[in-house]
């Protein structure tokens, strides 16, 4: 896997030795797909509008607004372009990060829910006039932040294994359907049993919860995709009996009710 040279500005320098954090602010059409690759830096990415899809080894991180990715260095991974996004990307060198990030491990991909503070952190990174000094603790803020911030409720874990993958995939091209394990397992050669099995454990879920997040995930980004869509219509369109259980179904995968969720972005 080739590392993308992606050109990159430089924050200019401070005592608080941020020469190692650049800044990127491309803008991306829906539909566009960034194919895997990888960074010498670690990034925390960033859409101030618009949502995305990045893909690792371990899964599919969905990204809508009021969301951010944090990606390691040297992570392979792809992004696809779900609603139009200006997107701002902070590039952290990996010396940097060893001085100034040892209160946790930024080790391994993760969602970060953004608050109004850290997108603001975020977006002051961009201005065009930053005094001396300023760069740096806004950054360091910023990092603080992301101790807080971590929100797995948008993630789908993918399954490596063939036959588990390949059911995955059929679930996935089409979340709506009541996919029952029995002929699920029959069309990817396996057994109802093996089958849920190995989605314990190649994701940690069982074949049902897998499904809801499957599911939950489909329906934000629809929200992406169609804003004005409605939480019913949404819904309905995924196949639930009624508008309580999907607001049952989303609580549990989010957290929250679709109308705080929506309130949130």
């Amino acid at each position: 896997m080739a590392i993308d040279k992606t050109p990159i500005k430089q924050l200019p320098a401070t005592d608080l030795a941020v020469g190692g954090v650049h800044v990127w602010a491309p803008y991306y059409r829906r539909g566009t797909r960034i194919e895997p690759h990888m960074h010498r830096e670690a990034q925390l990415v960033f859409a101030a509008s618009g949502t995305m899809q990045v893909t690792t080894p371990k899964g599919r991180w969905l990204v809508p607004p009021g969301r951010a990715v944090w990606v390691p260095a040297r992570l392979e991974h792809a992004i696809d372009v779900l609603a139009g996004i200006e997107m701002r990307t902070l590039y952290f060198s990996t010396a940097w990060l060893r001085r100034n990030a040892s209160r946790r491990s930024l080790d391994h991909e993760f969602v970060v829910r953004v608050s109004p503070l850290l997108r603001e952190l975020i977006l002051a990174m961009f201005e065009p006039r930053r005094e001396h000094g300023r760069a740096g603790l806004l950054i360091q803020l910023a990092l603080q932040e992301l101790h807080q911030a971590e929100d797995a409720a948008t993630f789908i874990p993918m399954p490596h294994e063939p036959r588990c993958r390949r059911a995955a995939d059929l679930v996935l091209g089409d979340p709506a359907a009541a996919h029952d394990i029995d002929d699920l397992a029959r069309k990817v050669g396996t057994s109802a049993r093996t089958l849920s099995r190995l989605f314990a454990a190649e994701t940690h879920l069982s074949f049902k919860s897998w499904c809801q997040r499957a599911r939950i995930a489909a329906a934000i980004e629809r929200w992406a995709v169609q804003p004005r869509l409605s939480v019913k219509q949404a819904a309905a369109d995924l196949g639930y009996a009624s508008f309580p259980a999907f607001c049952h179904a989303f609580r549990q995968v989010t957290g929250k009710t679709p109308t705080e969720f929506a309130e949130g972005r």
